[in-house]
């Protein structure tokens, strides 16, 4: 009976889905485009980000368009507490949202902390420095959307009045063989599908639907 009272409860929470790419891959409107089908499909959806609009979040903000000086290991650590209060929130944290049934969309989350501050220091630190956030919920499935460097500062450029802190070529592709190493490290415990971000809007968005699809009850 036990047994049975938990599998109905593990049936009732919601997905987690978390999106990943450098910047300029086109993360936000797949996100966007797979709420609406879930959504359209009945399924209770809530979307989010990191970093959040949290006070963390909007300090961590204000350091990467430049507002604010500090050192990198002041960014991994502001990203490791945003991420967890945006975890564990009583009003609008991802754990609640998820244990009440919604299914929840992401853009970023540990893989991001991962990849882009281990291109500054060691990847174990980071790893190490995010373990409770992982212990706490690791995606249903983390779909990663793959560019090239030059399509992403080509779309930057295009659609942002300024650049971030880690808006250069050089950076963003060291950031995208971070990924990738850390992908292939992980393969065994973490699911994970590279889309190729190249094409429409709608080819990728079916590719995604696709590999999402078979957690859901349709």
């Amino acid at each position: 009976m036990k047994s049975q009272e938990n599998t109905n409860v593990q049936a009732k929470r919601g997905k987690f889905i978390a999106f990943e790419g450098i910047d300029g891959s086109g993360k936000s409107t797949q996100i966007r485009l797979l709420a609406d089908r879930l959504r359209d499909e009945g399924v209770s959806c809530y979307t989010t980000m990191e970093p959040t609009d949290s006070p963390i979040g909007s300090l961590i903000h204000h350091i990467m368009t430049g507002r604010i000086k500090t050192d990198n290991r002041v960014i991994a650590g502001l990203f490791v507490a945003d991420r967890l209060d945006h975890l564990l929130n009583e009003v609008d944290g991802i754990v609640p949202k998820i244990t009440e049934g919604t299914t929840v969309l992401t853009d970023r989350y540990y893989f991001s902390s991962y990849a882009y501050q281990s291109v500054d220091m060691p990847l174990e630190w980071v790893i190490q420095a995010n373990s409770q956030s992982r212990e706490i919920l690791r995606p249903t499935v983390t779909i990663f959307i793959d560019v090239d460097p030059d399509t992403a500062m080509d779309r930057i450029t295009k659609n942002r009045f300024s650049q971030e802190l880690f808006e250069k070529r050089s950076r963003l592709a060291e950031v995208r063989e971070k990924y990738f190493q850390i992908f292939e490290r992980f393969r065994e415990e973490e699911k994970y599908v590279v889309i190729d971000g190249k094409r429409t809007q709608e080819e990728i968005a079916e590719d995604i639907w696709n590999a999402v699809k078979e957690y859901f009850v349709l």
